[in-house]
């Protein structure tokens, strides 16, 4: 094979592994900021609605508002792993991006107060953590693939300093945003959605097709 061919195959695939590093760090820090940033804003967010979470009959809607992301994202990110699989790592977390993305639109601009908002947001909230389990499920299988065994723990450790480093900044995030307006602790996830949503789609196929042949990728990291 001429050495041109193979050097060329050599660059895209490192172009590759670092574009998956850049967009699935990304990812995780996103998820794992609002998994926590909640907490802090969370009067803020019943303020804004118009709901006390103290009264009798609405303790609910704290627990589920407080919960729901955390529960949805751990009891389907196994599942999610294993849709990954079958159906494209790739696929499942670019399709990740896209329903966490669409999820924190429609959590910053909910329509309604009282009950109804609740309900609105905590649903909107579980929608949220299906994006953010299909992000988490699939990160760490895509780096595993994309890397080479010399270079798979430096990676995989960036990535899980940015999930650990999220889940302080969403405390931090939620705190400052909650002064200023309750419905922007939803929205500041949205632009950095948009950037992970419209980059994989656009930009990670035709990565992953350049660089098909090259050593460190495979057909399941690049479904």
């Amino acid at each position: 094979m001429p050495a041109g061919r193979t050097g060329g195959r050599e660059a895209a695939a490192g172009r590759y592994k670092w574009m998956v590093l850049s967009n699935t760090t990304l990812g995780m820090l996103v998820a794992t900021i609002n998994s926590s940033i909640v907490i802090i804003s969370l009067p803020a967010i019943f303020r804004g609605i118009g709901l006390d979470p103290l009264r009798p009959g609405n303790v609910s809607y704290l627990l589920w508002m407080l919960m729901g992301y955390l529960v949805v994202s751990a009891v389907l990110v196994v599942a999610f792993g294993r849709l990954g699989d079958i159906h494209g790592r790739v696929k499942m977390y670019n399709l990740g991006f896209l329903v966490f993305t669409v999820a924190s639109i429609a959590l910053a601009f909910t329509p309604n107060v009282g009950s109804a908002g609740a309900l609105e947001l905590i649903g909107l909230r579980i929608v949220q953590g299906i994006g953010g389990a299909l992000l988490m499920a699939n990160s760490l299988a895509i780096l595993t693939d994309a890397f080479p065994v010399r270079e798979r723990g430096m990676a995989l450790g960036i990535n899980q300093v940015a999930a650990l480093a999220g889940s302080f900044m969403g405390l931090l995030i939620g705190g400052l945003l909650a002064d200023t307006n309750w419905r922007a602790v939803f929205l500041v996830s949205v632009p950095f959605g948009i950037f992970g949503t419209v980059w994989g789609y656009l930009r990670w196929a035709s990565a992953a097709r350049a660089a098909s042949t090259g050593p460190a990728t495979s057909p399941s990291a690049s479904g």
